[in-house]
């Protein structure tokens, strides 16, 4: 790494990471005093309050990583302009990409920490408050009571009583086994049910199995008081996916929603399939603000900063209204999965590219002045 690598740098990293903790402090005030008061009538304790917060940071994180790059790139390739520094690293024969190419690469970094935290940790954010909460109240209220669940490929269907969410406990269960011509043969009656991950084994508690012929006539009927079954592919996920939103799903949960109810209409696993794709589109915006900011923060004369500034931020700001409208029209089914995510990326990193282009070769993109329009007008 040359020193002017470790110079660029420097100069970006102290705003970066400024910004982030500003982000984040300002988030914590606001929640707090939000929560205050839920905190104190539930006599909710200081560490349950630091582990309900430590679930919110990843999704926090990765909303303002890509406007604390903005932000950052906006103000330190600003200010090294004022001074004259990029002018003088382009009159000593280093080019414009070469640059800004440390601060590419921590753009890199970016979308490499922003996909860590968006494979699993930041969708389950709003799961994990509810269940923070929830424990500490020591109430059932996120329980759900009258569960059906019907798995097609292997011809059973669960009644449920109760459940919570993210557990593996059931209680007052029915499984109904039937054939290839959809009669019952067996109807498992259970307590309470257990699910154990590693052994993938369904355990039944107070258990009574009722066997029947074609015709519907009960041929043998036993109680057991625990019966242990290995054979069944249903996982509590599974069982309670009726219930789940696409965006609380991480990635591996998504696929695994897919793959086990891939018999639904395509209007129902639209959601899940454009979230799918978001989950791994939303990471990239961070190297999309990167190529965007990095030219429009750059400046050769002190008049041109501001307006670049302000274009940086309209297409910054565009490119988030774009993105929740591909999101929305992908989760009614109007536009493919992977044109809904990854559409708004590809239109906004080809914007920053040209833009690099033009800074680069020393030419301007392409404006509309208001004067100039005026003695358009005049004339």
């Amino acid at each position: 790494m040359r020193l002017l690598d470790r110079y660029m740098i420097r100069n970006f990293l102290q705003v970066y990471l400024y910004c982030i903790v500003g982000f984040i402090s300002i988030w914590l005030i606001f929640d707090i005093s939000d929560n205050i008061s839920t905190f104190l009538d539930e006599q909710i304790g200081l560490r349950v309050a630091v582990r309900y917060y430590a679930t919110q940071v990843p999704q926090v994180i990765i909303i303002l990583l890509p406007v604390s790059l903005l932000l950052a790139l906006l103000f330190s390739l600003g200010r090294m302009s004022r001074a004259n520094e990029i002018v003088s690293m382009l009159t000593a024969g280093v080019s414009l990409p070469r640059a800004i190419s440390p601060l590419i690469g921590i753009g890199v970094l970016t979308v490499g920490a922003s996909m860590a935290l968006n494979y699993s940790l930041a969708p389950h954010a709003d799961l994990a408050r509810k269940r923070v909460i929830d424990e500490a109240r020591l109430r059932s209220e996120g329980a759900i009571i009258g569960q059906i669940f019907r798995n097609r490929s292997d011809a059973r269907t669960w009644f449920i009583h109760t459940f919570r969410p993210g557990h593996n406990l059931f209680t007052n269960i029915q499984v109904l086994q039937q054939d290839a011509d959809n009669n019952i043969t067996t109807n498992y009656l259970a307590s309470r049910a257990s699910y154990q991950p590693e052994t993938k084994t369904w355990t039944l508690q107070n258990a009574k199995v009722v066997r029947y012929d074609r015709t519907g006539n009960i041929v043998d009927e036993q109680i057991y008081p625990e019966l242990k079954i290995d054979n069944w592919s249903e996982t509590p996920f599974r069982l309670g996916s009726a219930n789940v939103r696409a965006e609380s799903l991480s990635v591996s949960e998504l696929r695994e929603y897919l793959y086990f109810n891939a018999d639904f209409p395509t209007t129902l696993l639209a959601p899940f399939r454009t979230h799918l794709q978001y989950r791994l589109a939303l990471p990239w915006t961070c190297l999309v603000v990167v190529c965007i900011a990095a030219p429009l923060g750059i400046g050769y004369s002190r008049r041109g900063i501001l307006s670049s500034v302000a274009a940086a931020v309209v297409l910054i700001f565009s490119q988030n209204f774009l993105t929740h409208l591909f999101l929305a029209l992908g989760e009614g089914d109007r536009v493919s999965p992977w044109l809904a995510a990854w559409t708004p990326n590809v239109l906004f990193a080809a914007i920053g590219l040209y833009l690099l282009y033009l800074r680069a070769s020393n030419r301007e993109a392409l404006g509309f002045h208001l004067f100039t329009a005026r003695r358009i007008v005049a004339r």
